[in-house]
């Protein structure tokens, strides 16, 4: 299967977290309603941004397909739907980072964590930095919690 594709229905045995694949217009969706969450389709047209501008007929389709992936809810509200995401955008980022993650695993973490530190450190100067304080703060929260227990 090729990096960053999923399954749609998860074959047996696959972990929970596996995600469908997303193509460009789904994630520009989950985009506006991450940022506005309870629009209608033709709020999200209004919204997305000018090169992601198409039809009311295929933002309906891609909000019905997001709504299958179970990645929305939606209400109905008089003659239309609202949608919500049902992840946020660090869920869904974390469950997709998970799912590259178990497919590329071979036994040792460190290629795949170091990896992830170079690419944080080519980012920005403060990335690399930021990415530090996070693990910082894991640590922190950890050693409270068995502290605590």
């Amino acid at each position: 299967m090729p990096l960053g594709m999923f399954p749609s229905k998860p074959s047996p045995g696959a972990h929970s977290n596996a995600l469908p694949r997303l193509g460009e217009l789904e994630l520009a969706v989950l985009e506006v309603l991450w940022r506005s969450p309870g629009c209608t389709a033709t709020t999200v047209i209004q919204k997305l941004p000018r090169e992601r501008q198409c039809s009311l007929s295929t933002i309906q389709s891609t909000l019905e397909r997001l709504c299958r992936k179970g990645l929305l809810n939606r209400d109905r509200e008089q003659r239309a739907y609202r949608y919500t995401p049902r992840l946020q955008r660090s869920e869904l980022l974390g469950k997709l980072l998970g799912g590259v993650i178990r497919q590329l695993h071979t036994g040792s973490l460190d290629p795949i964590l170091s990896s992830f530190v170079d690419f944080a450190d080519q980012i920005d100067n403060s990335t690399l930095d930021r990415l530090d304080e996070l693990l910082q703060q894991r640590l922190k929260e950890r050693n409270e919690g068995k502290a605590d227990g």
